[in-house]
């Protein structure tokens, strides 16, 4: 399935990267979760902080955040200086899109919806914002290494 592209970039360091894949890896089968924050510059979108949550649900279809672990991170996000800017969970058997729950569940248009694959041989992540029509838009992804942190203003 293809998407129609978003015009933002979402700019994330690899260690990011690297703590959705092993969270999502450690919890397989079940689907993992989090929450990320950073800032919106022009744009582009940077994620300066990823939280990993319980998938209180602990399935392998579906999550759900516990709603006071939730409170308590956004929080964090917001003394560290940073804007809630959305959250992201694993699909551990189906493709890195938004699935119909997905979409139904996706009750914030101002939000960022990360899914992160395990299907397949390669683990595929992939951004997405879908508005109050559930029209789905693709972010292109740019995973920076840490030495480029400075070159974003960091």
């Amino acid at each position: 399935m293809n998407f129609e592209l978003n015009n933002k970039t979402i700019h994330l360091y690899r260690s990011d990267y690297e703590k959705i894949l092993s969270q999502a890896k450690r919890e397989f089968p079940l689907e993992c979760c989090g929450i990320f924050g950073g800032l919106e510059k022009e744009k582009d979108v940077y994620i300066y902080r990823v939280y990993e949550m319980k998938n209180i649900d602990e399935s392998s279809t579906h999550f759900s955040l516990d709603p006071k672990e939730q409170f308590d991170k956004v929080n964090k996000i917001i003394d560290e200086g940073y804007e809630w800017l959305g959250s992201y969970h694993s699909h551990p058997y189906t493709p890195s899109r938004p699935s119909e729950e997905d979409k139904k569940l996706a009750y914030d248009p101002a939000l960022i919806y990360g899914i992160i694959s395990l299907k397949g041989e390669n683990p595929v992540l992939n951004f997405f914002e879908i508005d109050e029509d559930k029209k789905v838009k693709k972010y292109n992804l740019n995973i920076w290494e840490e030495e480029s942190a400075c070159e974003r203003g960091e």
